[in-house]
């Protein structure tokens, strides 16, 4: 079976599970675990900021950031099929208060000019004043699409011209950095806060950093005791990331080429597939109204994909656990379940 689902199903390698298993440990709630800790020091200059906070999910560091950046009662914009607006089950009026206000995207992305649209007054007492900007990169429903640096960079500075706090969900930010060529601090060092997730294309069992000042992590400790994350002997878990840090994040360009030569493969085989979309990991493939038959005949011919927030559209995701041979399988197979007729 090639199961291109997702690429948080990667296995954690023999040599990741050495790393793990001879993990010095400590209390990490004490600040006493040497893994946990020398993870957050790379982990900071990583991501270009001065500190970052060890998490069990990235979902719980975008909460978090939220939760330290706006106050109960401010607006939040973010574009209307981004994880934090779709996934997070409402987590920003749950967890903190806050109005999320979905922007329309284009491919996962909006303008400036949309935020400056929908900045609120803030001498009002009838509205939610706009507070906080988030953008996701690369965008998940978008089909892994990065944002251009000079896209990133103009939303920042009409968030500095404002006064709005800047969060990036960087779930899959090495993925933005190796298709964007360049280091992942680039993107990141501007936002306020920013989140990474190492159980994606970083291939670790779980984990995520959140980052920002020294000031702001102090508030995202708290935040990690507040939303139930602080853990105890952790550097089990660290030393998976630490590892990717030194091992997953070159091989992630092989990544993004084996899934253009699965979207090349499809689209000679007659597969509906949009090669311009495909900019990292993913490829998303049109099956037309009946996606859950489509599903099912797919697993059937050995080939596990999953759905998107579009309704004809499944996706494929490549990742560590995939190789080139699975990539020609693949392209053999989902031609032959689709029905597709061959270029030949």
């Amino acid at each position: 079976m090639i199961d291109l689902r997702s690429d948080t199903l990667t296995q954690p390698t023999p040599a990741m599970r050495e790393a793990i298993a001879a993990a010095p440990v400590g209390d990490e709630q004490k600040r006493e675990d040497p893994t946990v800790n020398e993870l957050e020091r790379r982990g900071a200059e990583f991501l270009g900021h001065e500190e970052a906070v060890f998490l069990p999910t990235a979902t719980m560091g975008n909460q978090i950031a939220l939760n330290i950046l706006g106050r109960p009662g401010d607006a939040l914009l973010v574009e209307r099929h981004a994880h934090i607006m779709l996934s997070e089950l409402g987590g920003p009026a749950a967890h903190s208060g806050l109005l999320t206000i979905g922007l329309e995207g284009i491919h996962g992305r909006f303008a400036p000019e949309q935020v400056v649209a929908e900045i609120r007054d803030r001498t009002s007492v009838h509205v939610a004043p706009t507070r906080i900007v988030t953008i996701e990169n690369t965008h998940n429903s978008a089909g892994g699409r990065f944002w251009p640096l000079e896209e990133v960079d103009a939303i920042v500075a009409t968030c500095r011209e404002h006064d709005l706090a800047a969060h990036l969900d960087g779930a899959r930010l090495v993925n933005a950095a190796v298709a964007t060529g360049v280091e992942p601090a680039r993107i990141a060092r501007a936002f306020d806060t920013v989140t990474l997730c190492f159980s994606k294309g970083l291939g670790c069992p779980l984990g995520a950093l959140i980052a920002g000042s020294s000031e702001l992590m102090a508030q995202a400790r708290r935040g990690k005791h507040y939303f139930g994350g602080a853990m105890r002997q952790a550097g089990i878990v660290a030393a998976a990331a630490l590892y990717a840090l030194d091992h997953h994040v070159d091989r992630i360009e092989e990544d993004h080429a084996r899934a253009r030569r699965l979207g090349e493969g499809l689209v000679a085989a007659g597969v509906n597939v949009d090669l311009e979309q495909v900019q990292t990991n993913f490829v998303q493939i049109e099956v037309g109204p009946d996606r859950s038959g489509a599903i099912e005949r797919l697993k059937e011919h050995g080939v596990l994909v999953s759905t998107t927030v579009h309704p004809t559209i499944v996706r494929a995701v490549t990742h560590l656990d995939i190789s080139d041979e699975g990539v020609e399988t693949a392209i053999e197979a989902i031609p032959a379940a689709l029905g597709a007729l061959s270029a030949a």
